[in-house]
Order: structure tokens, then C-alpha cells, then sequence
């Protein structure tokens, strides 16, 4: 499996990408030197999450890429619609989706509040959905299109809804979603796929909703997604379409089994902690 610049001369336009995995894979991006447009909220500093949309576009730059970075909500259509017709004027044309923009809420049915419920929703299901359909017009323009969405192997194990079934819900939507854009457009060469990690990320929402301290203790960095997402994108269309990808099998496949160097800081091989779904 070669890694080899994927990115290199591409536009991808991503959902959330002010940190975490999202800024990970924008940043690995931007070092193969591709244009990288994302839809973020955070405009001023929140004491709660690291970076900003603006410190998030100096990241990329200084990593080699161009960024345009787009302050909103992908829950809003004239937001999405708004930064389809921006990168595509920037940039002529997208030739990548990542869908990562994800909320996370880890109670069940008769627990979690409504309000709580249609974010999770809103922002996980219909934001794929809203995104990867205003891009299909610029999409099915490129040479190379790509849609890849940071969501979950398809689990039918009733742990993940005895556990937290919406959440699960939200989750399992986008892959369907995905797989609907791989079945639906293999004619037209849009190879889509979903990427989910083996074990926890350090990402915010493992330190503010999964397992703080202990929980960071216990996962990899986000740039393991990154290069196995790199990974995936450089492979043909017609072997990476319609696939669920775990980022550590994507990396062995692509010969790379010393996964050390994505330790978190005062994790160990031994601590680590599986992820949900898998």
C-alpha cells in the first residue's frame, strides 16, 4: 500500500478540523502540500478545547498547505452550501470529503434529553449527509474523488445499544451513508469509505466525556488516523470503495508494525484501550 503524497495538489474540504483527529489528518494533508478547506466553530479560545479555527489554519500553513478556514456550523445548510461554493472558487473544485465533524453522548434511551439527542444526530448523520451531497457536484468534476468519513465497522453486537444506542445510532448512520455514496456512485468513480481507530485517540472528547486523565493514558495520537487515512487515499478506487478501514490494519497492510511512535503521552502498548464498535 504506498503512502506515498496522496494529497499532493488536492483539495479536500473537512467537517470540524480544528483539533484532534480532524486537524491531524488536515495537517498530514497539508504537508503533501494540498489545499485544505474546513468548517469549525471555534473563533475565540474556550478554556474547555484546545485551538482555534485560526490557530488550526496556521498549522496547516506552516505544514505546507493552503488553508481556508470557515467559521460555522454543520448543522446550518447555508453554512455547508456556503463552503462548498468557497472552496470550489478558491481552490477549482474538491476532490476530497472527510467527514469528521462528530458529537459524542454516552447514555441511553430514556436518559439522554431530545435537545441532546437532535445534536447528536444533527451533527453526526445529517451533517455526512449535508456535506457529501452540496461537494457531489465538485466531486464527480474530479479526476480522483475521495469521500472518507471517520466512523465505525458496522457492529450489529447489542452491547453498543444496550450501552448507548443513540450515540450508536448517529455513529452507524454516517457509515451507511458513506457505503450508500460508494454503491450509488461506483459507476461514476467517487470511491467512498469510513476509517474508525483500533484503540482511544487523545482527542478532547476522550479527556471531557470518555475517560479523562485515565483515558488519555490509555490512547494513541490522533496522527495514527492521519497516516493511515493518507493510506487509504492513495490506494485505487476500485480496492478502497465501499470499505471500512481500522487505522492500525491500514498501517500493517501498508508495512509500518512499530505503532509506538503513536503513543500519548504516559501510554503504553499495554494500556491502551480498545475503542467503541470494535
Amino acid at each position: 500500500m504506498s503512502t506515498q503524497h496522496p494529497f499532493a495538489g488536492r483539495t479536500l474540504l473537512m467537517s470540524g478540523g480544528s483539533r484532534g483527529i480532524g486537524l491531524a489528518i488536515a495537517v498530514r494533508a497539508a504537508r503533501d502540500g494540498a489545499n485544505v478547506a474546513f468548517i469549525a466553530k471555534t473563533d475565540a479560545p474556550d478554556p474547555r478545547l484546545p485551538g482555534t479555527i485560526h490557530t488550526a489554519a496556521a498549522e496547516i500553513e506552516a505544514a505546507g498547505g493552503n488553508a481556508l478556514p470557515i467559521v460555522g456550523d454543520i448543522r446550518d445548510d447555508d453554512t455547508v452550501f456556503d463552503a462548498v461554493a468557497r472552496t470550489a472558487a478558491r481552490f477549482g473544485g474538491i476532490d476530497i470529503v472527510v467527514n469528521n465533524a462528530s458529537a459524542i453522548a454516552l447514555t441511553g434511551v430514556g436518559e439522554l434529553p431530545l435537545k441532546r439527542y437532535d445534536l447528536i444526530q444533527d451533527i453526526n448523520a445529517r451533517g455526512t449527509f449535508a456535506l457529501t451531497s452540496a461537494a457531489l457536484p465538485y466531486l464527480l468534476k474530479s479526476s480522483a474523488p475521495r469521500v472518507l468519513t471517520l466512523s465505525p465497522p458496522l457492529n450489529l453486537d447489542r452491547r453498543w445499544l444496550a450501552r448507548h444506542a443513540p450515540y450508536t445510532v448517529s455513529k452507524y448512520a454516517m457509515t451507511m451513508l458513506t457505503l450508500g455514496v460508494a454503491e450509488q456512485y461506483r459507476e461514476q468513480g467517487i470511491a467512498a469509505g469510513c476509517l474508525w481507530p483500533r484503540t482511544l485517540v487523545a482527542t478532547a472528547a476522550v479527556r471531557n466525556v470518555v475517560g479523562g486523565e485515565d483515558g488519555m493514558r490509555a490512547s494513541r495520537r490522533p496522527e495514527i488516523m492521519a497516516d493511515a487515512a493518507a493510506a487509504i487515499l492513495a490506494l485505487p478506487a476500485s480496492e478502497s470503495n465501499g470499505q471500512c478501514y481500522v487505522d492500525e490494519e491500514v498501517l500493517r497492510s501498508a508495512g509500518v508494525f512499530d505503532l509506538s511512535c503513536y503513543l500519548h503521552d504516559g501510554a503504553t502498548e499495554e494500556s491502551l484501550e480498545t475503542d467503541f464498535f470494535l
